[in-house]
């Protein structure tokens, strides 16, 4: 396994990390448990979870995630714990109050705290907010993330899902108050959706933040499994839960399915498997500190583990940039 170092920091992340958007959805704690297993065999250090995790669950099902991840983590032994950096996030919707949802200085600490409970811990390494919230002021957000810091229940902090002039604004804000700074940022990144590099890649690579992107097989459909005539397996992301109308309006499209289709020709032209050539590639750009892996059981693991091991020819890089260069525009909100 390769590491890099997580923006700014002291610390290093393992080049792959375990996301845990499916753990107590499309998989059961057994799966989930093998899964971290796997990675962990393989040097993985990363985890990432969320509060409103398993993606697209019911209200009562939210944390699910969390707890999963805490049990492994508790079932591995004393002096575990520190083996591993553990990232989550708030910002969710969690209830169906107001003041639960949102990136309030109450939800906030209030998320933060549910969430350790359910992970079993007295703090995370990374705590991020899940999406950006225009209803609350920056200030106030970012002034219980330091809260947060300044209090030992996390490390550090980052954001995900963020528009790059609102980052840069919150950067700003926390070096003018002396607020604990985002480390890292979290976008959505692979061979299908390409707009961070029109401008969050040079803000990153401008301000030492980390990049941890999710995503990167496009929510499986860069497997080459997927077809486009033929209705999504109900088990797939396209297919289980209210999670699936979202994956469906991000990628079921007859462009993204003729793209996957040219890619398909270039990894079996270039014998390596998509899965493993798609993550080789956004571990090959600019800025990348590491992927955050997606999977419903452990088998789906083995080939995208060795995607740090995976050169990608200059010419093969050349065809996968081409194919995919006209995802480097279009509709950044999908």
């Amino acid at each position: 396994m390769q590491f890099a170092r997580l923006g700014n920091t002291g610390i290093e992340v393992s080049r792959l990390g375990m996301g845990t958007a499916t753990f107590g959805g499309q998989s059961d704690a057994q799966a989930c448990f093998a899964m971290l297993d796997a990675c962990a065999a393989r040097g993985v250090n990363f985890i990432d979870t969320a509060d409103v995790y398993p993606l697209g669950s019911e209200p009562q099902d939210k944390g699910e995630s969390e707890r999963i991840v805490g049990q492994w983590l508790k079932g591995k032994g004393q002096g575990q714990r520190n083996r591993f950096i553990v990232a989550t996030k708030g910002g969710g919707t969690m209830g169906p109050l107001s003041w639960e949802r949102g990136n309030s200085r109450k939800h906030l600490l209030d998320a933060i705290d549910a969430s350790l409970k359910r992970l079993g811990m007295d703090h995370v390494d990374l705590y991020q907010l899940h999406y950006d919230d225009a209803q609350t002021p920056l200030d106030e957000t970012l002034a219980a993330l330091d809260t947060i810091v300044r209090t030992g229940r996390a490390r550090y902090v980052g954001v995900s899902n963020f528009q790059p002039w609102r980052l840069a604004r919150a950067i700003g804000k926390c070096e003018a108050h002396d607020w604990a700074r985002p480390v890292a940022v979290q976008p959505r990144y692979n061979l299908l959706f390409r707009q961070i590099e029109r401008e969050l890649v040079a803000l990153c690579q401008e301000e030492g933040l980390a990049m941890l992107c999710y995503n990167p097989l496009a929510g499986g459909l860069l497997s080459a499994k997927h077809r486009f005539s033929t209705a999504p397996d109900a088990q797939s992301r396209f297919g289980l839960g209210t999670g699936a109308l979202m994956y469906k309006d991000r990628y079921w499209h007859e462009r993204e399915f003729l793209a996957v289709d040219a890619f398909a020709k270039v990894a079996a032209q270039a014998g390596t498997p998509p899965v493993r050539l798609a993550v080789a590639w956004v571990l090959a750009q600019q800025a990348v500190t590491s992927a955050v892996l997606g999977a419903s059981r452990a088998e789906q693991l083995t080939e995208v583990l060795n995607a740090t091991e995976t050169p990608i020819a200059p010419d093969v890089m050349a065809q996968l940039n081409a194919l995919s260069h006209e995802f480097r525009m279009g509709d950044s909100s999908r």
